[in-house]
């Protein structure tokens, strides 16, 4: 006998987080309906909220709440050096590790032409109106280390070639840790190319 109208909306629903499939979304819908119905309208509360008060900060293009989101709105933040990243994941990855006092701007996502992502689907034109409309001394693209982020980079260093900033990647090769014999050929290239004295 097939589950309610309203549990088979719930698992819909489900799958369309990233890495949820059907049996996951089986599984966390009957847990929310059988052990947690409090968390489940936590949930619902917190994803309602979020819908309604998230918007895109007016210059870095992150999620807040204001017009400009906290980075932005900071006197004590660099506005000669923009970080440019995929997403606001990638963000928060670099101000956790505390390396960077400069300001971003969010792509929202990367080239992806089997995904139908182009140019156009990424907040190019916004990024590069904000490069001409600003001093800014360099531009730092750190977009991921696959095929998509490095044709979004090499996109970028396009585009910004022809403006009068100077444009750098973050440095690429081996994790700390690591060892030889498990490094692919791309990333021990870039080990190699990027290679700087002890």
């Amino acid at each position: 006998m097939p589950d309610p109208r309203s549990v088979e909306d719930l698992k819909k629903a489900l799958k369309r987080l990233p890495g949820v499939g059907p049996k996951t979304a089986q599984r966390m819908a009957f847990h929310l309906l059988e052990r947690d119905r409090k968390g489940a309208r936590q949930i619902e509360q917190a994803i309602g909220q979020a819908l309604s008060q998230v918007n895109h900060c007016r210059q870095c293009n992150n999620f807040c709440e204001a017009e400009l989101c906290e980075i932005c709105a900071s006197t004590s933040r660099s506005p000669q050096s923009l970080c440019v990243v995929e997403t606001p994941a990638d963000l928060e990855a670099i101000e956790q590790a505390g390396v960077y006092r400069g300001k971003y701007f969010v792509l929202m996502g990367h080239l992806s032409p089997l995904d139908d992502v182009g140019p156009d689907q990424l907040a190019i034109r916004e990024l590069m109106t904000l490069v001409s409309k600003n001093t800014i001394d360099e531009v730092i693209l750190a977009t991921n280390l696959t095929l998509e982020g490095q044709a979004t980079s090499d996109y970028l260093y396009e585009l910004l070639e022809e403006r009068p900033v100077r444009v750098t990647r973050l440095a690429r090769g081996m994790p700390m840790g690591s060892e030889l014999e498990y490094m692919d050929p791309g990333t021990l290239n870039q080990a190699f190319t990027n290679r700087s004295p002890p």
